[in-house]
């Protein structure tokens, strides 16, 4: 009797949903760990643009001096690419979408427990959310209820930001540079929150 309670308690082989939700979680995992080697190839460009060492570049990177050594003599097989420009106030779409992440991550480091946006910003970091159209309309929605609800303990740089960003979103144009959306997109949320936390 023991023995046929115990084979009843056995579980049956997977559904065809539990292996989907299970493999779908590994996806997105080794996707963002795809999409975060890409961008540092990316980045290492930029850097390189800059005029940066090698050995700075293998130092930043935690990358080996010989595996730097390799995606610098691929950069330097053509012409260089031109610097990329840092400066805040640029009006296309990646830049934008960087700097509203910027934003809300600011706002969720601040207030983690209570800012709507943070489950949004951590999706985003974990690479379950991507900077569609619709997705960006909702972080900013998000982030303006988060600036009304925690005005008062928010600095007035936080809003000017947004409303900024906001505008710009609007009414977006071209970017004047050869850099990926994902490499502006990270360099404006970089800056955006230094800026931030800089109290500019």
């Amino acid at each position: 009797m023991a023995g046929e309670e115990s084979t009843d308690r056995i579980p049956e082989a997977l559904t065809e949903e539990q292996a989907g939700r299970m493999l779908s979680a590994m996806n997105e995992v080794i996707r963002a760990g795809e999409e975060m080697r890409k961008l540092r190839a990316e980045m290492i460009k930029v850097l390189v643009g800059f005029g940066w060492t090698q050995d700075r570049i293998a130092r930043l990177t935690d990358m080996s001096q010989p595996a730097v050594s390799k995606q610098v003599a691929k950069y330097r097989a053509g012409d260089p690419p031109p610097p990329v420009t840092l400066s805040l106030d640029q009006r296309d779409i990646p830049w934008l979408e960087g700097r509203l992440w910027g934003l809300a991550e600011e706002i969720s480091e601040t207030f983690y427990d209570t800012a709507r946006c943070t489950r949004y910003v951590n999706a985003i970091a974990r690479g379950r959310k991507r900077f569609t159209p619709e997705n960006v309309d909702e972080l900013r929605r998000l982030v303006e209820e988060d600036l009304r609800t925690h005005q008062p303990e928010l600095p007035s740089g936080y809003r000017a930001a947004y409303d900024e960003i906001s505008r710009a979103l609007d009414l977006p144009s071209g970017a004047t540079t050869t850099a990926s959306a994902s490499v502006r997109r990270a360099l404006a949320h970089q800056i955006q929150r230094d800026r931030l936390r800089d109290g500019a």
